[in-house]
């Protein structure tokens, strides 16, 4: 699994990593928050009214969930019979430490930014949130790197070819090529 703050560059590393190992494949998370412009239902995530996410949680369907930025996310159980090895799981660090206890052989790779500011330019320049949800994400941000020793590795996205590299020798460590 791999976790960080909203705008560390989870998405975009995963994206290169998959690219490199074509046996893994990323876990599609559900969400209750609105499709961003050009976002797929299925593909980008499962994007879900928050009565229905609830009746999944009621249900046992979920893996894992966590209320992040008043939105909940949540990663199906569903998707962990996905014929795929390894898969990827793109959580926030709610989510992870759920993981880590009913998954406890899961590898956790937490991805953090080379400073505050840097993740502050990340995020308004994603042009997706207005003022007030980016200060929310910066606030949850700096919870979040506080708790960034809980996870098996570190990995500082300072620059993405070098973040990148790095998580790819991790996988190729433990999954082979």
């Amino acid at each position: 699994m791999i976790t960080g703050p909203s705008g560390v560059g989870k998405g975009t590393v995963i994206r290169l990593l998959l690219d490199r190992f074509p046996r893994m494949a990323l876990s599609v998370s559900a969400t209750t928050r609105r499709p961003r412009p050009g976002e797929e239902d299925g593909v980008d995530y499962h994007f879900l009214a928050p009565e229905e996410f609830q009746e999944r949680i009621d249900a046992g369907e979920f893996l894992e969930w966590a209320e992040y930025a008043g939105n909940r996310y949540g990663t199906l159980r569903s998707e962990l019979a996905r014929d795929a090895h390894p898969l990827v799981l793109e959580i926030e660090v709610q989510g992870a430490r759920q993981v880590r206890e009913r998954v406890p052989e899961a590898t956790s790779v937490f991805i953090a930014p080379p400073s505050d500011e840097a993740l502050r330019t990340r995020l308004v320049g994603r042009g997706s949130d207005d003022a007030a949800q980016i200060e929310r994400r910066l606030e949850v941000a700096r919870e979040e790197l506080a708790a960034r020793d809980e996870f098996d590795h570190v990995v500082v996205n300072n620059d993405l070819d070098a973040a990148v590299e790095e998580v790819s020798r991790l996988v190729a460590t433990i999954f082979g090529p």
